[in-house]
């Protein structure tokens, strides 16, 4: 079934705190989702249709709905990562245009600040799957999994590090302009690559915040979405995938983004050419490069050339991306920084990104995402929205 054009989202909302000692996780849901309601101009009443995956407590769905006292017909607790909230938008959409729902509500929140989380402690989450057992022991961090990723593209493509930190230095020239990110100085090539090293070839800058939050969108039918007084932003297309260790045959040059994104653009019916702004999931800074290729933004291999220079600028470079900061700079709650690569992306579409950094007709735009490591088992997705 397709889902283009229809559903739209019609809310969407991202929250103002970056430290969280305050509130539950629970809370910052809530929180998150009377936001992005009144951003639509609905209420909770209105809402039948709940998502939500593994960073809301207690049994997900079922505990946040009844938290947020809500009268469901659908609800879907899909977690693949970092990724789920762009594949909520897609798995809202198919169940709107299959009837199960007029009004979806998705929505993530945590505090992984304020409970002390780092990617440079080893990982726990996923120690009963099947082959993590032989990585445990080894004391696999996220940092070290995503710098396995680009020591190899530095071995296969000649990427270097002054390339990888165009990535973060194009980031901070948009936070300079959001009140609400964490980092709001911009930094220099020389700056990022003089930073400590903290896995060999990354350096701290290299490294998204760490930071609580939240954020939530509200997907509608279109019949609902031509009654709000909102801009029409249409789901046009969208790409699930994932990645695994392939038996054993383990390629650390690409990403889950090679199948969702071709998905997602045959679905919208447009081109990597056509995207007028980019939300790209940004961890790291290799993350930003090797998504890029895989989306066919630029050729294989390429991506340290194409981010270099301020090419992901707004108003400068050829594909502007990330213009609230991204994970480089604003924040990634709940370890999980998905939504908010949508919620900017809905930002550009509606023309309500800060002025400095809005993009000029970005009446179709892109968010993309990864959940998982990006040097083991991850999952992907794809998203392209277009402003009616």
């Amino acid at each position: 079934m397709t889902i283009k054009g229809k559903a739209y989202i019609a809310g969407a909302y991202e929250h103002p705190t970056r430290l969280a000692k305050d509130k539950s996780v629970a809370q910052l849901h809530a929180e998150s989702a009377a936001g992005a309601l009144r951003d639509a101009g609905l209420t909770k009443d209105d809402v039948d249709g709940y998502f939500c995956a593994g960073d809301a407590p207690g049994l997900g769905p079922l505990a946040m709905a009844d938290y947020m006292n809500l009268k469901l017909k659908h609800l879907d607790s899909t977690d693949v990562g970092g990724c789920s909230y762009i594949s909520h938008v897609s798995h809202a959409a198919q169940a709107i245009a299959m009837g199960k729902c007029k009004v979806a509500l998705i929505t993530l929140a945590g505090r992984p600040r304020s409970e002390g989380h780092s990617g440079a402690t080893p990982r726990m989450r996923g120690a009963d799957a099947p082959d993590t057992q032989w990585e445990f022991p080894l004391g696999i961090a996220t940092v070290n999994a995503y710098a396995m990723v680009a020591a190899r593209h530095m071995y296969e493509f000649g990427t270097t590090s002054e390339q990888l930190a165009w990535v973060k230095v194009a980031a901070s020239h948009h936070a300079q302009h959001n009140p609400h990110a964490m980092l709001k100085d911009v930094v220099t090539v020389e700056q990022v690559v003089n930073s400590p090293l903290i896995a060999t070839p990354l350096h701290r800058l290299d490294c998204c915040v760490v930071s609580d939050g939240g954020g939530a969108l509200v997907v509608v039918h279109p019949d609902i979405a031509k009654t709000l007084k909102r801009p029409m932003i249409k789901v046009l297309g969208a790409g699930e995938s994932m990645k695994g260790q392939m038996g054993g045959a383990v390629d650390l040059t690409y990403s889950a983004a090679v199948r969702s994104g071709p998905m997602a653009f045959s679905e919208a019916g447009v081109k990597p050419s056509d995207i007028k702004y980019a939300s790209i999931y940004d961890s790291f800074t290799i993350t930003v490069v090797v998504q890029l290729e895989d989306l066919g933004f630029c050729e294989k291999g390429k991506g340290g050339a194409f981010v270099a220079d301020g090419n992901l600028i707004s108003g400068v470079g050829k594909l502007p991306f990330n213009t609230d900061g991204g994970g480089l700079c604003n924040n990634h709650p709940a370890n999980r920084g998905g939504i908010t690569k949508v919620i900017e992306a809905v930002r550009q579409a509606r023309g309500e990104a800060h002025p400095a950094v809005q993009v000029k007709n970005a009446d179709l735009v892109l968010a993309h995402g990864t959940g998982g490591l990006l040097g083991s088992r991850h999952g992907g997705a794809t998203l392209i929205l277009e402003r009616e």
